[in-house]
This record gives structure tokens, C-alpha cells and sequence, in this order.
């Protein structure tokens, strides 16, 4: 059957911890906590703004994420995409025009205070 999706509407306000096994495709507004064992998608007009670090296995993200985030594996920031915060992935991948303002590490490795120090 594959993952379950879950779909935030564009008319939908969701504030508050949400926490999935399956996908999450956000097309409205979030506040809060986000973390999946699967993949989340945020589509070009959503936005989002974590509280705390979040995580996904993948992140697609073509609409605005505010926070830091935790990616298991690829992150893609689209050309419409607005990343403010920090990001720690496997594999980044980001498309001509995407907005990308924070930290990343990539490859496996961890954001930590003493990584932005010793940069």
C-alpha cells in the first residue's frame, strides 16, 4: 500500500506537535514540532515554523520553512523554496532562485555549537 500521506490543505492553520510515520504533504500554514520516518513535502505557498528541531527521512520543499531541520537522507529546495534556519542532510540539492539563510551540514554530519564556533 505504501506510505500514508497526510495532506495539510492551503486553507488549513495547524499549531501545535505534529508527529507521522508516514508522508506529510503540507500546502497551508504549521506551527509548531514536525517529524516523520517518511517524507515531507511543502508545497509552493505553505509555509512553516518549527518551534523546536524537526525531522523527515526526505524534504522537498518549494513553499517557506522557518527553523531548523533534521533530514535523514536528500533535502531539495526548489527554485521557489525559502529555507530560514539550519539544515543537516545527507545529500542537498538546491535549485537556482531557492533562498537558503542558516547553517547546513551535510554528508552525515551534525549542527552543533562547537561546529559554528570552529568555523
Amino acid at each position: 500500500m505504501g506510505d500514508l500521506e497526510t495532506i495539510i490543505g492551503p486553507g488549513v492553520k495547524l499549531e501545535g506537535n505534529f508527529s507521522g510515520e508516514g508522508n506529510i504533504v503540507i500546502k497551508g500554514q504549521v506551527k509548531g514540532n514536525l517529524s516523520t520516518k517518511s517524507d515531507l513535502r511543502i508545497d509552493e505557498g505553505a509555509s512553516v515554523e518549527l518551534k523546536s528541531d524537526s525531522s523527515a527521512r526526505n524534504l522537498f520543499l518549494a513553499g517557506e520553512l522557518r527553523g531548523n531541520i533534521r533530514v535523514e537522507e536528500k533535502a531539495i529546495l526548489a527554485t521557489s523554496a525559502q529555507l530560514l534556519g539550519d539544515l543537516a542532510c545527507k545529500i542537498l540539492s538546491v535549485q537556482e532562485g531557492a533562498t537558503f539563510k542558516g547553517r547546513c551540514a551535510t554528508g552525515g554530519e551534525k549542527l552543533s555549537p562547537e561546529t559554528s564556533e570552529e568555523e
